[in-house]
């Protein structure tokens, strides 16, 4: 069946030197450069012989004590949850202002449009977005549009002032932004080429919103791998553009270019999707080739339609299907929820600790808004994202860290807490699945992730199986 994919030997050739390892004097230099730009001189990603790389202290972390807080490589905020938050296409900060956050899920709501994201867990924070109530009360549609508009303003809001939300500069009307620093690094990085707007650097814009279209109606992770290679594009475009202007006597090649600008995407744990991707509970495991196969027909209806829509010769390798499967494995493997509360919740929380009087006079205007917006008024961003060092981090069933937000954490970045004491020298452990299940349960998710943990934990566990 695997005919039926076009293959070029050339494009297979270089797919292949994409997926190569880098050496480790290069690996480590990098990861070097990451973490001094993170400003986490306290750890170190270094390789041993059994797990391959991981992340492990230079001096010791106390409990509740913060690890790292890793900044984004590619995201997305899921397309269900973009009419419940509107957050800047970037940073994921929620932006706009109270009344504009409630205005536009009250209006979606009215539509019958809005609703939590059909994401059943996340990691980094405790509890649970609101989940969907079945009934609501209604306001007038002249009160939500006030709301939006901001001529309807709520008491106490200005305890609570968002950024104001700035246009995508290439015309989208699907992208926002918390400041101009975040428009122009969201452009710069991979939204230019992946706009739709009138000032998109696309190939078609049409066949640019066929790709987002599909993979709305299948697995948004199609635009996480779409990201990843406009952003390995722009760099290698750049990287070009620079040894043009040295007007160097001897010039790069190109594949030693595209090999550069693959780098940040390259060193994330790749297997193929449909290799990897867990079999759900309702396939019967005598069908789990042809689940595979239609999993690897996904992948390349999407990569066809992005083909279409941003397609570069001199970066063809990235158009391989080989590459776009590693690409979508590697988000499978490594990718990290990603959560922002929401400050619509953090408002209604702090009427209700007011004290009784201010309490009872606020309650008055906000009570029919809140009875609108139902068990949803709590709904926070939710999405998926690569993070860098985090993917670094191996997994135990007694992690001695994990993805936590804090207060004061209120954008997208992985945010890494230690859950007791760490020692020098010690590696930096979280938990990819829920360390709680029994023994058996526990192996079998992580097989999924192509390995079986050998930790503490288990260790004991096995022994009494």
């Amino acid at each position: 069946m695997d005919s039926v994919y076009k293959t070029d030997e050339n494009s297979t050739a270089d797919a292949a030197a994409l997926l190569a390892p880098l050496p480790t004097p290069q690996l480590q230099e990098y990861f070097n450069k990451l973490i001094t730009s993170r400003g986490c001189n306290r750890i170190e990603v270094k390789h041993n012989g059994t797990t391959g790389k991981g992340v492990y202290a230079n001096s010791e972390f106390q409990e509740n004590e913060l690890i790292l807080k890793d900044e984004i490589l590619v995201g997305i905020q899921h397309s269900s949850n973009k009419m419940d938050c509107l957050v800047c296409s970037f940073c994921f900060r929620f932006v706009g202002s109270i009344e504009k956050q409630i205005g536009r899920k009250l209006y979606f709501k009215n539509l019958g449009l809005s609703g939590c994201c059909d994401e059943d867990e996340y990691n980094g924070n405790e509890g649970q977005c609101g989940g969907s109530s079945s009934s609501h009360h209604t306001l007038p549609e002249g009160v939500v549009s006030s709301l939006m508009s901001g001529e309807l303003a709520l008491p106490l809001t200005d305890k609570f002032p968002l950024p104001s939300p700035l246009s995508c500069p290439g015309g989208c009307q699907e992208a926002f932004y918390c400041s101009e620093s975040c428009a122009e690094a969201d452009w710069e990085s991979s939204h230019s080429l992946l706009c739709t707007g009138e000032r998109s650097e696309s190939i078609s814009r049409e066949a640019l919103g066929e790709f987002i279209k599909h993979a709305n109606d299948t697995n948004d992770i199609f635009v996480l791998a779409a990201k990843a290679i406009a952003f390995t594009i722009l760099r290698y475009r750049k990287l070009k553009a620079a040894h043009v202007n040295k007007k160097a006597k001897q010039s790069e090649p190109n594949q030693s270019l595209l090999l550069e600008a693959w780098k940040p995407v390259s060193l994330g744990y790749k297997r193929r999707w449909w290799d990897c991707i867990a079999l759900p509970d309702d396939v019967d495991p005598s069908d789990e080739g042809a689940f595979r196969m239609q999993i690897k027909n996904l992948a390349y209806t999407s990569l066809e339609l992005l083909k279409s829509a941003i397609f570069d010769k001199e970066c063809e390798a990235l158009f391989s299907l080989e590459i776009y499967g590693n690409i979508i494995g590697m988000f499978e493997l490594n990718n990290l929820d990603l959560v922002v509360a929401s400050p619509v919740e953090d408002y209604f929380l702090y009427i209700d600790d007011l004290p009784d009087a201010e309490k009872e006079e606020a309650e008055e205007i906000t009570r029919p808004f809140l009875d609108a917006l139902g068990d949803e008024y709590s709904d926070c961003c939710q999405g998926t994202a690569f993070f860098p060092l985090q993917s670094c981090m191996n997994h135990s069933c007694c992690p001695n860290a994990k993805a936590f937000k804090r207060e004061e954490d209120r954008d997208g970045q992985a945010v890494i807490i230690a859950l007791r004491r760490i020692s020098k020298n010690e590696e930096v452990t979280i938990s990819y699945i829920d360390e709680e299940l029994p023994y058996k349960e526990r192996q079998a998710l992580l097989a999924d992730y192509g390995f079986s943990c050998k930790c503490s934990k288990c260790l004991e566990d096995s022994s009494s199986v």
